[in-house]
């Protein structure tokens, strides 16, 4: 699935009522006019304080394409995703006379596009977003498939739209400059694409060394890359609004978004997602007779990437009512989604509470001394 010349950037397709691509390559900044369209006058670059140069440099490039580019710095990683902050940039856009013909564009991790999607899809009801992300999570996750949001006191993602952008720019160089523990804490996220979809991820992350999959201007990341936004535009493509299929991207995620929160988002988004992925195979198996070799082949290969595969005890009543209130819940039903076996996902709902007790020990820990370790 690698492209055959790596000058050329790799192109996917979302589809659906507003159809956009997904341009996988390197040096790609220059792609960002074709994707704005030629009607954009303004743009609003929405970027965190820890990318600040390369949000300058993106800035300074769209200036000189012609476009009058105004900046908004926001906090790093979760603390961006805050109604507070979406009001700052809502006040540079009614400052800077944007119109519904202007547009957004991100350049950051998953939260920068959660947050500069939402802005854009509130504001004047919705204007264009283009989304360049910088971190894996962000490339093979968040950017891809319309669905914007901020967190609330009460959960991760509460608040939201789906949106839609007109593009993403996935530039592999920008990998060059993420810790390698961050690379992997986002390769969560592909390890789920393989396990909901696509078995070739496991192969490649099974045979190759950790520094191959780590190479940012290696082969081997680049087909992971591609492998895993080419599951997600395949089922964004079908379902949007999460109304069937696309509910099976959200495994791990019901566990995983509340260990987040219990952790107050001091645990990255893929290391709580990684033992989210453990319970949802463990409770397959309790309730789907998923095989333990394909709950066992998750483990090691999550365990090889060095991401966490436990959660400490204490905290299973904190998790269940967490979990009570995810946007995946319907009325006074858990949904989870489960495997039947590799690559045949299905949702579970309702199941039992002492199911889900049974396989929360199979993940559990004893609760760390001196409080919470943040992992990833």
């Amino acid at each position: 699935m690698s492209s055959e010349n790596a000058a050329e950037p790799r192109r996917i397709e979302v589809g659906g009522d507003q159809s956009y691509p997904v341009l996988v390559g390197s040096s790609l900044l220059g792609e960002l006019p074709g994707l704005l369209g030629e009607h954009v006058r303004k743009v609003l670059v929405v970027y965190p304080r820890a990318l600040r140069t390369t949000g300058d440099a993106v800035r300074e490039d769209l200036a000189a394409s012609g476009y009058e580019a105004v900046a908004a710095e926001i906090p790093d990683a979760e603390e961006a995703k805050h109604i507070q902050v979406a009001a700052f940039c809502w006040g540079v856009l009614g400052q800077s006379d944007f119109t519904r013909s202007d547009a957004v564009v991100s350049v950051g991790g998953g939260a920068v596009s959660d947050l500069a999607g939402f802005v854009a899809a509130s504001w004047l009801r919705g204007v264009k977003v283009v989304h360049v992300p910088t971190t894996l999570l962000g490339m093979v996750d968040a950017a891809v498939g319309g669905k914007t949001g901020i967190n609330t006191a009460e959960g991760k993602n509460l608040v939201g739209a789906f949106h839609p952008p007109a593009g993403v720019v996935v530039d592999v160089d920008t990998l060059a400059t993420l810790p390698r523990n961050e690379l992997f804490t986002g390769m969560a996220e592909v390890v789920k694409a393989g396990f909901i979809a696509d078995p070739a991820i496991l192969d490649l992350l099974e045979n190759n060394s950790l520094d191959d999959i780590s190479d940012h201007g290696g082969a081997v990341l680049r087909e992971l890359i591609e492998r895993a936004i080419a599951v997600k535009a395949s089922v964004v493509s079908e379902d949007l609004k999460e109304t069937g299929r696309r509910e099976i991207l959200n495994y791990g995620h019901t566990l995983g978004h509340a260990i987040e929160l219990a952790e107050r988002y001091q645990w990255r988004h893929g290391a709580a997602v990684s033992v989210g992925m453990m319970f949802a195979a463990e409770l397959s198996s309790l309730t789907r007779g998923l095989p333990d070799a394909v709950v066992d082949r998750q483990r090691d290969i999550l365990r090889k990437l060095g991401l966490p595969l436990t959660y400490r005890a204490d905290r299973w009543h904190q998790l269940l009512d967490s979990m009570k209130r995810d946007k995946k819940a319907r009325g006074a039903l858990l949904r989870f989604v489960v495997l039947d076996d590799l690559a045949r996902p299905t949702t579970l709902e309702g199941p039992d509470p002492a199911l889900l007790f049974a396989a929360f020990q199979e993940v559990a820990a004893e609760a760390p001394r001196g409080g919470a370790v943040q992992l990833g």
